[in-house]
Order: C-alpha cells, then sequence, then structure tokens
C-alpha cells in the first residue's frame, strides 16, 4: 500500500504540474539529442560555451523553420479544402449508381450533400447581406467601445505568451544543462547513487546513450522514410506533398499511431482531388513500398527501432502519457518509459518498472519451462523447446533447461510446497514433452548417422581446426549395438529426468529401455529390464540420497555383474557434488553430458565389495566352535 500511495502521489504530481514539468521533460530529452553533438564540435576544438551555443542556435533554427513550413503548408490545404467538395460528391454518388445499395453509403452521401449545402448557403448570405429574409427573427444587439491601439496589440500577442516563454525555458534550460552536463551528473550520482558509483555510472550512461541513439536513429529513419513520401506524392500529383512529407517525420516519432495518421491523410487528400480512383491507388502503393522498405531494411541496419521495451510496453506508455500530457506526451512516451526502464535496471527500489516495460524475458529458461510443467501445458513447453533447439541440440537443452527445471521441482518438493499429485503431474507433462520432441531426436540420430558415414568414406578432412577438435572431445561416443537401462531413483521427478538422458543415449543409437522408481520396489525391473544390458544408469534430483543410491548399487551389481552401473545426482551449478562416495558404481556424474558419456563408455567394470555387516557376519560364523549335540554329552 505505500508504494501504490507514492505512485499516485507521482502520478498526480506529474499531471497537475503539466506546466513546469512538460517543458523541463523536453528540455531534459533535448539535452540527451543534443549531447553528442556538442562533444564533438568540443574535440573540433570549439570553447565549452561556444559549442553549446552553436548546438542549441542550430537545433531550434532548424525546428522554428520546420515549424514555419508546416503552418503554411497547412494554411494553404485549408484555403483549397472547399475546391475539393465536388470530386468527393462525386464519387460517392459513382458508388452508390454503381449497384452498391449500401445504407452506409446513402447516409454519407446525403451527410457531404448536406454539409454542402450549408456552406453553400453560408457563402450566399455573407454575399447578400442586405437581402430581405422572409421571415424576421430578433437581432441581438451588441455595443462595441471603440478599441485603443495598445489594447488590441495586447489581445494579439497575449495568446502567444506562453508557447513563447515555454520556448525560451526550454531554450535556457538546454543551454545550462549542456554547459553543467558534468556537474550535474555528480550531483545525481551523490544524490542517488553514491554508495555504489559504478551501478550509477553505468545507469547514467545507458540511460543517454539509449535515449540519444534512439532519438538520432529514429530522426534518421523518419527522414529516410518522409523525404521519399513527399518526392513520391510530388511526382504522382498530390498537392502540398512537402506538407504530408514533414508530417511523416513527426507523426513517425509516436509508436504504432502516427504511421497510420501519416498515411490516412494524404489518402484522404487523393480520394478528395482526383476525380478517378489511379491517384488513390498510387499513394496507396508508395506507402506500401516505404512501409516495407523502412520495416526490412532500413530500421536493421541502423537499429533505431530498439529501444529495451516491449511493444505492450510501447502502446501503454502512449496512451499513458497521452493522456497525461496530451499530445506532446504522445510524441515523448517512448523516450521517457526507456529512461524509466533503466532507472528500473540499476536501482533495485524501482526493479519492477524494468519487469513491466523491459523487453527481456523476466524469466529463465528453465523458470519458465517449470512454470509450464506446474501448469501441466506441454503444448507451450514444446513450443518454447522448439525454439531453442533451432540452435541447440537436444543434450543442451536437456542438461541447460529441463534437468534444471526438475531440480527447481525437486527443491520445492523439498520446502514442502510441491503434493504428491502436482510432482505426478510435472512428471507426466515432461513425459510429453519428451515424446513431442521425439522427431527433433530422429533428425538429430539421422545428422550423426550422416557425419559418421561421411567420416568413413573420407568426405570430412581429416585435419580439423582447433575449434573443431574442442568440440569433437565434446561429443558423445556412439551407442550404436548397446543397451542402456534408465531408471528413476526415488520419485516420480527422478523418472522423467530418466526419461530424458534415455532419448539423448537413442540420439547416439543406443537401444534405450526406461523404467520407473516404482518398477524397482515392487521387483518388476527383473522383466523390464533384458539381462545383457551395458549399463544401468540410476537417476537422482535429491541431494540426500547417497545411502540409497548406495544400496542401489550393489543390488544392480549383484543382479547384472556384466553391466556397467553408474548413478547420476543431477546440478546445475559447476561445483557439483557427484556421488563420489560410491565405491560399488562404475561411475557417478552430475551432467548428462557425463552421464551420456559414462553409460555408453567401455571402461572396465569395478568389483563388488561386500557390505561391512555381511563380511562380520560370514567371519564369525567361520570361526564359532561346533554346538554339542545331547547324545555327545552322555
Amino acid at each position: 500500500m505505500p508504494a501504490f500511495a507514492s505512485v499516485l502521489a507521482v502520478v498526480a504530481i506529474l499531471y497537475f504540474a503539466k506546466e513546469v514539468l512538460l517543458p523541463l521533460a523536453i528540455a531534459v530529452l533535448l539535452t540527451f539529442a543534443l549531447a553528442p553533438i556538442s562533444s564533438r564540435l568540443r574535440k573540433l576544438g570549439l570553447p565549452r560555451i561556444l559549442a553549446v551555443i552553436t548546438t542549441v542556435v542550430l537545433a531550434f533554427l532548424g525546428l522554428t523553420l520546420f515549424a514555419l513550413v508546416v503552418a503554411g503548408q497547412v494554411a494553404e490545404v485549408a484555403q483549397n479544402l472547399p475546391a475539393y467538395q465536388g470530386n468527393i460528391i462525386g464519387k460517392i454518388r459513382s458508388l452508390q449508381e454503381s449497384g452498391t445499395d449500401n445504407g452506409i453509403v446513402r447516409r454519407l452521401t446525403s451527410v457531404i450533400e448536406s454539409v454542402g449545402r450549408e456552406i453553400n448557403n453560408a457563402g450566399q448570405n455573407q454575399a447578400t447581406p442586405g437581402s430581405a429574409s422572409p421571415s424576421r427573427e430578433p437581432m441581438l444587439v451588441e455595443i462595441f467601445a471603440p478599441s485603443r491601439p495598445i489594447e488590441t496589440l495586447t489581445s494579439l500577442i497575449s495568446p502567444l505568451l506562453g508557447p513563447i516563454a515555454s520556448l525560451g525555458l526550454i531554450i535556457v534550460v538546454v543551454i545550462f544543462m549542456l554547459l553543467e552536463r558534468e556537474e550535474l551528473r555528480d550531483r545525481f550520482i551523490r544524490l542517488v547513487g553514491y554508495g555504489d558509483l559504478h551501478r550509477t555510472t553505468e545507469a547514467l550512461q545507458e540511460a543517454g546513450s539509449r535515449v540519444a541513439l534512439y532519438l538520432l536513429m529514429q530522426l534518421v529513419v523518419n527522414c529516410a522514410y518522409g523525404i521519399p513520401l513527399a518526392l513520391g506524392l510530388w511526382a504522382v500529383g498530390i498537392p502540398n506533398a512537402v506538407l504530408w512529407g514533414m508530417l511523416a517525420i513527426v507523426l513517425r516519432f509516436v509508436p504504432y499511431i502516427g504511421p497510420v495518421i501519416a498515411t490516412v491523410l494524404p489518402l484522404f487528400l487523393a480520394f478528395a482531388v482526383d476525380p478517378g480512383w489511379s491517384l488513390v491507388l498510387w499513394v496507396a502503393a508508395i506507402f506500401l513500398v516505404l512501409e516495407l522498405t523502412s520495416n526490412n531494411i532500413v530500421e536493421p541496419w541502423l537499429y533505431g527501432s530498439r529501444t529495451g521495451l516491449s511493444p505492450l510496453a510501447i502502446i501503454v506508455a502512449a496512451i499513458f502519457w497521452a493522456w497525461l500530457w496530451g499530445p506532446v506526451g504522445l510524441i515523448l512516451s517512448t523516450p521517457l518509459t526507456v529512461c524509466l526502464a533503466v532507472l528500473g535496471r540499476y536501482v533495485p527500489q524501482f526493479e519492477f518498472l524494468e519487469v513491466l516495460f523491459g523487453s527481456e524475458p523476466v524469466l529463465d529458461p528453465k523458470e519458465r519451462l517449470y512454470q509450464r510443467l506446474l501448469a501441466g501445458d506441454p503444448d507451450e513447453a514444446t513450443d518454447q523447446a522448439e525454439e531453442m533447439l533451432e540452435e541447440d541440440y537436444l543434450e543442451d537443452y536437456y542438461g541447460k533447461v529441463a534437468i534444471p527445471a526438475l531440480l527447481l521441482a525437486e527443491r520445492d518438493r523439498r520446502r514442502g510446497v510441491l503434493t504428491a499429485g502436482q510432482m505426478e503431474q510435472v512428471y507426466e507433462t515432461a513425459t510429453t514433452l519428451v515424446s513431442n520432441l521425439e522427431d527433433i531426436a530422429q533428425e538429430e540420430e539421422q545428422e550423426a548417422e550422416e557425419e559418421e558415414k561421411s567420416k568413413a568414406t573420407g568426405e570430412i578432412p581429416k585435419a580439423p581446426s582447433e575449434e573443431q577438435n574442442s568440440s569433437e572431445e565434446e561429443e558423445l561416443p556412439d551407442g550404436t549395438g548397446k543397451t542402456v537401462i534408465c531408471i528413476g531413483g526415488r520419485g516420480p521427478l527422478d523418472d522423467a529426468s530418466a526419461a530424458m538422458l534415455a532419448q539423448v543415449l537413442q540420439v547416439q543409437g543406443a537401444e534405450v529401455v526406461t523404467a520407473r522408481h516404482s518398477d524397482i520396489t515392487n521387483r518388476r525391473s527383473r522383466d523390464l529390464i533384458p539381462k545383457e544390458a551395458n549399463a544401468v544408469v540410476v537417476c537422482f534430483l535429491n541431494e540426500d540420497s547417497a545411502k540409497h543410491a548406495g544400496i542401489l548399487m550393489r543390488r544392480f551389481k549383484r543382479i547384472y555383474p556384466t553391466s556397467r552401473v553408474g548413478a547420476v545426482l543431477w546440478s546445475d551449478s559447476e561445483d557439483a557434488r557427484p556421488l563420489s562416495a560410491q565405491k560399488d558404481a562404475d561411475f557417478t556424474a552430475s551432467r548428462l553430458t557425463d552421464a551420456a558419456r559414462e553409460a555408453l563408455s567401455e571402461a572396465p567394470l569395478i568389483p563388488v565389495t561386500t557390505p561391512r555387516k555381511l563380511q562380520i557376519r560370514t567371519r564369525r560364523s567361520a570361526t564359532r566352535p561346533p554346538i554339542a549335540s545331547a547324545d555327545a554329552e552322555t
């Protein structure tokens, strides 16, 4: 509640102090944008004051010239609009007469005709002010007092005082921020992050560079869109083509909504200017070509649209800042949200801002998979896995994502927050995921077979580079002709990990038999597991399973004396604690790659050691004297 109240207080301050904070926000963003230019001028040898004043004067002269051109073009379009009225009515009538009996078209036609009649009547009344009307109505009489020249001048200038004052305030603030940029940076560090200079400095640098890069690259992208648009509209005959190109440059700063508005206005003008439909088609074709070129070539090349924000966050931020500060807030929404996201990344108290607005996934792949396993959603889990498997192999995915997700489930089980039913659901979802990835496993198996054939025929060169040598050292051995048994150790989660290991071994060509931990307890394993198996692997997720693992190792060594028997204690950390105390095990491992390599290895077996209690019983039975019978005593 205190945090929520603080957020409401901040929003209220932003809303009611708009007249003060809006010019300051514009000044801060302009400072971010102009700082690289000022720094470049200073590197060329200009003094600081001269570099700052030159940068600010050139920037605001360009903005003023841009605004004057747009204002002149808008006035010209407003004067020419009545001339396009006939073309609009003619096109609506042609649609109606073409056989399209649509009520919407009829209503639109009647509305436009009524608007036209009202305009004509107003023009006729202004042209004949002295004509007598058939019905005389009462006339309102106003008394006009003669005004003085000073009062007239004041009435003309007063509406302009507010914008002029805001513009002057912005210019002054930008100048002083550029002059005292280093001083402001030090004061901000002392105020916010004096205890952690590294993080605060990194936050300031990232915020400044990201906002400046966004504004600069977005301006370049918009100019690369607006200038060809103006030339194309001028070539096809659209009036005031310069205006539509300049408006496109400005409106494309507004995310998602701006490009739509920049497209609709020229299309409507083409609809009004040309009696036919060819001009509308030409304008639509120009916008289509420019959009495809900008989105697929210009923006990926310049990286101008990468802000570190999610698309939904950009839309929500645009709505919020438009409600808060109007059209100017809509234009400033993306840069301001970028600053908030950077603040949330480096200041722990505002971490929720990075979670809400950032484009990076807030959950690790293993956490996302565990969440889907808990929800019993194998379809989305499969989609996530297939997305990762476009670049990785199954052994990498299982070792880096799936097994760590099962370790998260095991930790929750040890904490008592995961019920038996949830564990069974995680197992079923995980095994469904494994079966859904069977096609990818077969593809990888075929690729492995083709590589082996290529090596055998000599198509692959025998002198690979150092990178190839290192990758070959990590490759798993061929499992063709081998039979491996994968068994879960103590619970359903262990069974799921055994199924994942089994699929990786199948990719290597081995024949794999999987069994659940319940098959061991009810002695069904003798019917499920063949005696001629080359290796038996028992999988554990619980860190405290060393004693139980030792019991199973001795048991399987007695049942399968010719097989390599190993235990795997899964771990997602480098400093894993393997089951090194298992003297009866032929191998122990903590990673999937090591477990698969040991299961397919040809290393010699370790002889079974007799348990200590059994040795004591055997020794006592050998040294104890025979008991005399009753007949002997007599």
